[in-house]
């Protein structure tokens, strides 16, 4: 599983002259840049990558599976990721880059 240092080492690699430490500070700065557009309840679209948007999940009835009472779920607001159409590809058969290259 990669992790956020795998993609800061990823990113100063790919950049020539971008040390490890400003490749961690972009990674940050882009990851807080979408957090606060989905925040503010807006939709992020990175062409060749995807669309982030927040999703809003009304309050309803479940149940307990344990015991069977019924209990209240809140409602909730949720980050989601949905691919674009080039990614899905990329990731499925490999044929072309993320960005359709």
């Amino acid at each position: 599983m990669a992790g956020k240092q795998d993609v800061v080492r990823h990113v100063a690699q790919a950049v020539e002259g971008l040390s490890q430490r400003q490749a961690s500070e972009v990674v940050d700065a882009v990851f807080g840049a979408i957090t606060e557009c989905l925040k503010r309840g807006e939709v992020v679209q990175l062409p060749g990558f995807g669309s982030f948007s927040v999703s809003e999940r009304a309050a309803r009835l479940g149940r307990n599976p344990a015991t069977g009472e019924t209990i209240k779920i809140p409602a909730s607001t949720s980050a989601r990721f949905r691919p674009a159409k080039n990614l899905k590809k990329y990731v499925n058969t490999g044929s072309t880059g993320p960005r359709g290259k």
